[in-house]
């Protein structure tokens, strides 16, 4: 957006762990999947809020795959990151990983996309976020692809719209 400071992908960049107790499990041992998604929402969120300053609400999730359970005890570390920014609206890609914490083997769970919507915090309407400053030829391909999964999306909602 004009006269906004482009910011990059570090800068708003996230790690955090949470270790899988009882509540977070069925009987069977293996996290529920509802838990995951929550981190997941919360991971995304942080990052978009980081990146516009602002608060933001979760408009799309349209790409959550779950690859492997996850079970009780393990310790799950989610990584989140910009990978595109539109006028209000930003895309978050979002890792799971779990790591057994006595063998110490760690397995990527989950990968998800979400899209986050900055709020003007007076209005509470869609607000303009900052430009995304790509630093190098991997991150430029990951906004390409992050991209076409925008047109994508809104081409489905227009899709949506006519029904």
């Amino acid at each position: 957006m004009v006269g906004m400071t482009a910011k990059t992908i570090a800068e708003s960049r996230i790690s955090y762990s949470r270790w899988m107790g009882v509540s977070d499990a069925n009987h069977l041992g293996f996290v529920h999947g509802g838990i995951i998604m929550k981190l997941i929402d919360e991971a995304g969120g942080i990052v978009a809020a980081r990146h516009s300053q602002r608060s933001v609400v979760t408009a799309n999730l349209d790409s959550l795959i779950f690859l492997r359970p996850i079970h009780l005890r393990d310790l799950v570390t989610l990584t989140a990151e910009i990978t595109y920014v539109g006028r209000t609206s930003m895309e978050t890609k979002v890792e799971v990983h779990a790591e057994e914490i006595i063998s110490g083997e760690s397995e990527l769970k989950n990968i998800a996309y979400l899209v986050f919507v900055a709020l003007d915090g007076e209005t509470g309407k869609p607000t303009p976020v900052p430009p995304l400053r790509l630093e190098n030829d991997s991150e430029r391909i990951r906004a390409e692809e992050a991209k076409l999964r925008m047109d994508h999306r809104l081409a489905q909602r227009k899709l949506a719209s006519l029904i």
